[in-house]
């Protein structure tokens, strides 16, 4: 299995880990002082010890494909998977990406989705992927209140667990298609039905389209960035739980965003195309803060928070983010890779997220190429 630029320093680094009770916090070593400022090693410490910021569970900082920093909190380390929540969203475009690419999806092209294509004069057929990528396919999709009706709590939990495609995609347009930003779980599990079709389409069982996308992510996406640890699940249909459920370790969260820094390249391989990782950090028409299933550190649309920290910059810092506070922060003018994890309540992340603004902006920025 390939390696990403980062996984060549996490050996030296578990060779030089200091030994812990697993009952305590773990630090790794780290490179020589004078790599990662005392700032921000200061800024990241924080995280772990600011009250405001609890329970950050892991950090890592890579700079220039370089770890500088890593701690987890007791009880976890370098072993252990992190539920990615919605970060797993960025891995969904990340598949997306390398099927636009092969030249066997179109961006602007109505998606294919067979559902909406039953009826003749179906508004719905319009729908492009581009659209479903920024969230603005005006699919009418309860994201999560009320808890009881939120289409995404009933499709990964409860009565349509069964088959969340076939409830995800019957939901009636209530709004015209590239008109709205309606922020959706739902529709990104479209996202992932549309792969796997696309993928394997004389794929007809569960047991079959779960083959046809496990190897497609090993070979095209977590081989080549080294990410060895990631496992994602599936609903009873065989379909990827993209849009919620995928595990990886805090190392290989922080893989998969240096090879977003790198410009979609892992050890000069071209592994994510240089237009899609563009377009990912590109601001959708619907909502300036929000990109291709990335979060970027803009104002969002009016009346919402920005989801990053968009009131300290900098402006070209975008990230995989997830519920309960997970996330993968990419800076390209700093050569900075930021991953955060945890589990922060939804309604008290702001402390969070001016940690994180610290901690990035406690690095100076680089002289990008």
């Amino acid at each position: 299995m390939a390696m990403s630029h980062a996984s060549g320093f996490w050996a030296g680094l578990a060779m030089m880990a200091l030994v812990a009770a697993p009952v305590r916090a773990i630090t790794i070593a780290v490179p020589p002082p004078g790599v990662i400022t005392p700032a921000a090693k200061a800024a990241a410490d924080a995280l772990f010890t600011d009250p405001r910021t609890a329970e950050t569970r892991a950090v890592v900082v890579l700079l220039d494909g370089k770890p500088v920093y890593e701690r987890y909190a007791p009880g976890y380390g370098p072993g252990n998977r992190f539920i990615s929540w919605s970060m797993a969203k960025s891995l969904t475009s990340t598949i997306i990406g390398a099927l636009v690419a092969d030249g066997r999806l179109e961006l602007d092209s109505p998606a294919p989705v067979p559902a909406w294509r039953v009826t003749p004069g179906d508004p719905r057929a319009a729908i492009t992927l581009r659209q479903l990528l920024h969230m603005s396919s005006g699919l009418k999709h309860i994201e999560a209140e009320p808890v009881e009706l939120a289409d995404t709590n009933r499709a990964l939990f409860s009565d349509k667990s069964g088959d969340i495609v076939a409830h995800a995609v019957a939901a009636p347009l209530e709004s015209k298609p590239g008109t709205r930003f309606q922020y959706s779980t739902l529709t990104t599990h479209i996202l992932d039905d549309i792969a796997v079709r696309t993928l394997a389409p004389a794929a007809k069982t569960p047991a079959q389209r779960r083959a046809a996308m496990r190897r497609f992510l090993l070979d095209r996406i977590a081989g080549p960035a080294g990410m060895a640890s990631l496992l994602c699940e599936y609903d009873p249909a065989g379909t990827l739980l993209g849009g919620s459920l995928c595990h990886a370790s805090a190392r290989d969260w922080a893989s998969f965003g240096q090879m977003y820094l790198d410009g979609g390249k892992v050890a000069g391989r071209q592994v994510v195309a240089a237009d899609w990782v563009k377009f990912v950090r590109t601001p959708a028409p619907t909502n300036p803060g929000y990109g291709g299933q990335f979060w970027l550190n803009r104002p969002g649309y009016v009346g919402k928070d920005t989801a990053l920290f968009a009131d300290q910059g900098p402006v070209d810092a975008y990230a995989a983010v997830g519920h309960l506070g997970q996330y993968v922060i990419v800076v390209p003018s700093k050569r900075l890779v930021v991953v955060r994890l945890g589990k922060t309540q939804d309604d008290v992340l702001k402390p969070v997220k001016v940690a994180l603004g610290r901690l990035v902006n406690s690095i100076p920025a680089v002289a990008v190429p």
